[in-house]
């Protein structure tokens, strides 16, 4: 086998099926964005007078027409193509001929992936902002549903002072809409602009105007030196997977205490048949089984997490192939907290809290009372406690 890179030399097929892996068919998300990097880097070689006005027409309408082309599912990428760069570059040449070599002018497949990656994570954290956002108000439509519901509130897994569905519910929202902030956070590290550093050393010998495609392209800073380019990656890819991490780890929690609830032992709340489902063997089942998998999606997001700083830990500078391996555990972390968090607005709407069997313990309100005598008596707080504490043992 041959490729765009591969000089005169033929290619192993087995070291295709080994290199590529499943790296092509992930390249599949990152077409339409390689393709608005391509047009950016093509318009700017054209101001830099490296490309004439009849290439740069033809190549703009050529990956626009395959952008196009691939979102319905007229073609796709294939392992032949080894990844969406060269699957893109290979058909544009196909369709326009000679002009679709011009635009690889002044860059490599390291600086043309990043743009794509990067102008793919600004938009995906925004999708995830939203979803979260969106987990959120339901979260305080639950409270809401339930304002007039009591709940014992737990430490150390005892009752210990009175709550509510308000408190409960309402303090998972205010801790989604921080994670949510969390995951703006990450844009800082993506909104650098890598085109122009190519291979990680530049484009010797080239007038390349890098920040033409930082505003084209709605980059924040241009990433500099250009050496700098290949040590960031795998940082702000693991700092959106830590978001995601404690966003799902919050989740987590709250899914785990609705299954609590949920036990015959507690009662606190039945879910609609509609979020549940059977037991091949018992009858009379029903299975939270969506809840049971969002507590344990954290731990996949964790994985995630650990696999992307495992791959960059202790590589020397410039590009590794190792980094390709990035791709993986950064999209199987997005997809999960994506898919979470799109089922969780209408599980949490099938839930119905049952107050008739919720029961407070009587002593639930001590420490409420040895706060009153305080106010009251104006004696120091240990005394109060002291004296309720009395009080409850006889």
């Amino acid at each position: 086998m041959s490729f765009l890179w591969n000089k005169d030399a033929t290619l192993d097929a087995r070291v295709l099926n080994y290199t590529a892996a499943e790296d092509y068919a992930l390249d599949a998300r990152l077409v339409g964005y390689d393709v608005t990097a391509s047009i950016a880097h093509a318009e700017m070689l054209h101001g830099a007078n490296l490309l004439e006005d009849a290439d740069l027409a033809a190549v703009r309408a050529g990956l626009s027409a395959l952008a196009d082309e691939h979102s319905r599912g007229q073609w796709r990428i294939e392992l032949a193509d080894e990844d969406g760069h060269t699957a893109l570059e290979k058909r544009l040449t196909q369709r326009i001929g000679a002009g679709a070599g011009r635009i690889h002018l002044g860059r490599s497949r390291n600086d043309q992936v990043l743009a794509a990656l990067r102008l793919y994570l600004r938009d995906v954290i925004e999708e995830l902002r939203a979803r979260a956002a969106a987990v959120a108000a339901a979260l305080d439509e639950l409270g809401r549903r339930e304002a007039a519901t009591l709940l014992p509130g737990y430490t150390h897994m005892q009752q210990a002072m009175p709550s509510s569905v308000v408190l409960w519910a309402g303090g998972f929202a205010a801790q989604v809409r921080d994670d949510a902030e969390g995951l703006g956070l990450a844009h800082r590290r993506l909104a650098q602009n890598p085109l122009g550093s190519a291979a990680g050393y530049g484009t010797p010998g080239l007038p390349i105007d890098r920040e033409a495609t930082r505003s084209r392209l709605g980059f924040a800073t241009t990433q500099a030196p250009v050496t700098a380019v290949q040590l960031s990656r795998g940082k702000g890819e693991a700092h959106l997977l830590f978001e995601i991490t404690l966003l799902l780890q919050g989740l987590g929690r709250f899914a785990t205490d609705v299954l609590l609830f949920y036990t015959q032992e507690f009662g606190f709340l039945s879910i609609a048949d509609a979020f549940t489902t059977g037991s091949s063997i018992m009858p009379q089942k029903r299975n939270p089984d969506v809840f049971e998998l969002i507590r344990g999606r954290s731990v996949t997001a964790q994985a995630c997490l650990d696999e992307v700083l495992g791959l960059c830990a202790k590589l020397p500078s410039g590009y590794q192939r190792d980094l390709q391996l990035l791709k993986a555990p950064l999209f199987r972390g997005i997809d999960l907290a994506l898919q979470t968090l799109a089922i969780l607005p209408p599980a949490i709407g099938s839930i119905k809290f049952h107050p008739e069997r919720i029961r407070l313990d009587s002593s639930i309100h001590a420490a409420e009372e040895a706060n009153r005598l305080v106010v009251a008596e104006g004696i120091p707080f240990r005394e109060a406690y002291r004296r309720v504490q009395e009080k409850l043992k006889r």
